[in-house]
């Protein structure tokens, strides 16, 4: 029989829930092209008939500036490929307020030039008690590379060997501080350094002393590093690069670093980031010292690191809002995500999908916690659902572990259940494809 016979027929292919939702979005015609391709590389015989509804769902129209939102499934609640933190409804909302004219510089009283940032730099210093004074730029690689500009262009920066890290995607602190005309000058070796290292370093060419957050592994074993108070002995500034951007302590992260903490200990300056675990937008904070402060707001660098409106308005709303998807989920309990894993299953197994609910483990992500695991719960699906259900509308992340795809809700609201069932359910049980495994 003729293959082409096969082919879904246009009408068939448009009432596709992916489909449907992009003809609301984006209008039936632009949508009806998409089809209408795709039905034309069956019959030249470029993809098979039964390939004709994932060409569709793949090529659908995508949301304005090319980016799609993506349900995060994959147990990563900072998933740096998905955006890192989930803004919250408050951050939100100040976005589209903020996204015509505002005072982002303007003074409401005197009708004059205004200082920009003036209530998020309030607002960081009620959330950090112990900063006497903040600066935000446009993210965490640029606050330390304006405080490496700052206060030691031309003289030397002590750094422990073993901090001497690769963030990601051959991001280097090493050669982010050389960039900025400092010398580095290492101290101790991989896996262990003292304060009589850090003493034999520091010198008159020295512009700060260095901590830096491993980030994203962990040494164990024979170490030893120097903690913040032995480092506030030195004759230098220290500066610590906390990086995952924890503002005060929390109970279910004992051992990752926070900024007031550590400003508490003696650090003179903190870098950090604003879309790791504060749950803000990509922003980069700076707290400490006011003469510090101030001389890296009056550096010529900090005009080019500034933040815009639309990040000054989301920061500020997360911090003066509810609780951030990102703080909701670091406290979730692992009953709670069990109950709706097992809701879920329950509903596919009734509509014909093979669906258990289990126990999973999730992370942080984004460089913080690193080695921390935590409680979560998951939907088992068959591994082929994985590649289906990045095609879903919205595309769904998932992961794949032991020839399974697992639906991980540690990063998800409860109030998205419903929207990652209907996903579930739209994926279908297509055949499995033997080209489409590796991790969802």
């Amino acid at each position: 029989m003729d293959e082409r016979r096969n082919i879904p027929a246009t009408d068939q292919l448009l009432d596709d829930p992916p489909v449907a939702a992009a003809i609301e979005r984006f209008g039936r015609e632009r949508v009806k092209r998409t089809v209408l391709a795709a039905q034309h590389r069956a019959r030249n015989g470029e993809i098979a008939a039964a390939d004709v509804i994932d060409e569709v769902r793949a090529n659908l129209p995508r949301e304005s500036g090319g980016l799609r939102r993506t349900i995060n499934a994959t147990g990563v609640l900072l998933h740096t490929n998905l955006g890192r933190a989930r803004l919250s409804e408050a951050a939100v909302r100040a976005l589209h307020e903020s996204a015509g004219t505002c005072d982002v510089e303007l003074d409401p009283e005197t009708g004059q030039r205004g200082r920009r940032a003036a209530s998020v730099r309030r607002s960081l210093l009620e959330a950090v008690p112990a900063a006497a004074d903040a600066h935000v730029v446009n993210n965490g690689a640029a606050a330390l590379s304006l405080a490496a500009t700052a206060l030691a262009a031309g003289g030397e920066i002590v750094l422990a060997r073993g901090e001497m890290v690769e963030i990601g995607d051959g991001f280097r602190i090493p050669e982010l501080l050389e960039s900025t005309g400092a010398r580095l000058r290492e101290v101790g070796t991989t896996n262990r350094v003292n304060i009589d290292d850090y003493r034999a370093a520091v010198g008159p060419d020295t512009g700060l002393v260095l901590k830096v957050h491993p980030s994203n592994f962990v040494i164990s074993g024979f170490t030893s590093t120097v903690e913040v108070g032995q480092l506030a002995e030195l004759d230098a500034p220290v500066v610590v690069d906390i990086g995952s951007g924890l503002l005060t302590a929390h109970e279910n992260l004992p051992d990752e670093p926070d900024a007031n903490s550590v400003l508490t200990a003696g650090a003179d300056l903190v870098t950090a980031s604003g879309d790791k675990l504060l749950g803000g937008p990509q922003a980069g904070l700076l707290l400490g010292d006011e003469r510090i402060t101030a001389a890296l707001r009056a550096h010529p660098m900090a005009r080019a690191l500034r933040v815009d409106k639309l990040t000054l308005a989301a920061l500020y709303a997360t911090l003066n809002g509810p609780a951030t998807p990102t703080a909701r989920a670091l406290r979730r309990d692992r009953a709670e995500s069990e109950r709706r894993a097992e809701a879920i299953a329950e509903k596919l197994s009734a509509a014909g999908v093979p669906a258990a609910a289990e126990a999973s483990s999730a992370t942080v992500g984004g460089g913080g916690a690193p080695g921390v695991t935590l409680p979560s719960a998951a939907v088992a699906l068959p591994e082929h659902y994985a590649r289906t259900l990045r095609g879903a509308d919205p595309p769904v992340l998932s992961r794949v572990e032991h020839g399974r795809c697992l639906v991980d809700l540690f990063a998800l609201d409860p109030a998205d259940d419903a929207e990652l069932t209907t996903a579930i359910l739209a994926a279908g049980s297509p055949c499995p494809d033997p080209g489409g495994g590796g991790r969802g």
